[in-house]
């Protein structure tokens, strides 16, 4: 996997999202959603080397061969919750039928008074998964993420919702380490996504889908660091307006003894890569790495 995903740039324009902004705001989130299946169809065959990643992916974890309508349905599913974050960094949740399963992990994590790490993955949506801290009593919920490859979305998520904007922790050096840290200090939580590397983190190959992927340490290595709670998540989404959004418990925080940390952060790497797996088994649409992940040359 390494640093391929940073290698992409980023599709699309801004004159582009700025229309698709206004016509979700203005006509609506059907009239919307009506003019996601010819962008699909533009970028589906303008991204070659994404869709053949995506036919890979799907092949893997489905165990058959994959069509042009498995491709389209897939596009779209991405593309729907791309469209669906403008609704939801507006806080327009009424439009919506989110379903929370698993939230005592989330409690019972937080109950421990050393705040908590939510790790996910690029699979379904986040923006529904901050939905759970704003219909939850306002929890405080950062995010630790790499925005330097995607100045569209930054720009439409500071252009809708500041606040929101204002919860990202840029990836990267000591003063981000310093904002998780203060955050998880105070019983806060931090969402991290522990698919995809950033400049200078350490990979570790696992088994996924039967053969080796690269994985990053350092969402995990944090959580070593921090002893705090892990959480894994999962926002799904299933068509139309329905997202189900699972949280179960990971790691407790407990901090291990310095000569066993390396053991047991390659076991905790392994097995985040078996519960994704088995996640992306349940909504293969859901999987939003547009590029090769495994390590191997593209056939």
């Amino acid at each position: 996997m390494s640093l391929a995903w940073r290698r992409q740039r980023e599709r699309g324009s801004r004159i582009g999202i700025r229309a698709m902004t206004w016509v979700a705001l203005t006509l609506g989130r059907p009239a919307a959603r009506a003019l996601l299946y010819p962008i699909c169809v533009y970028f589906l065959l303008a991204s070659r080397t994404a869709h053949r990643a995506i036919a890979r992916f799907r092949e893997r974890a489905l165990d058959r061969s994959t069509g042009w309508s498995d491709l389209l349905r897939h596009y779209y599913a991405f593309a729907a919750t791309i469209l669906d974050r403008v609704y939801f960094l507006r806080c327009r949740f009424d439009l919506f039928d989110v379903r929370f399963h698993g939230l005592e992990a989330l409690d019972d994590g937080l109950a421990k008074g050393r705040g908590c790490l939510l790790l996910g993955a690029h699979l379904g949506s986040f923006e529904v998964v901050r939905a759970a801290g704003v219909l939850r009593q306002h929890l405080d919920v950062r995010v630790l993420m790499d925005e330097r490859n995607a100045p569209l979305m930054r720009g439409l998520t500071r252009t809708l919702n500041r606040t929101v904007a204002d919860t990202v922790i840029q990836a990267g050096g000591v003063e981000a380490m310093l904002q998780v840290k203060e955050c998880l200090e105070r019983g806060g939580i931090v969402g991290v996504m522990g698919d995809r590397a950033t400049q200078g983190d350490r990979t570790i190959g696992c088994t996924f889908f039967g053969r080796e992927a690269r994985f990053p340490t350092g969402a995990l290595r944090l959580a070593h660091l921090m002893g705090s709670p892990v959480v894994l998540f999962f926002g799904f989404y299933r068509g139309g307006n329905r997202y189900d959004v699972h949280f179960e418990p990971f790691s407790d925080g407990d901090r291990a003894p310095r000569d066993q940390q390396e053991a047991l952060l390659y076991r905790d790497i392994q097995r985040y890569a078996g519960r994704l797996e088995e996640a992306c088994r349940l909504a293969p649409d859901n999987w939003f790495n547009f590029y090769e992940f495994w390590n191997e040359e593209t056939r």
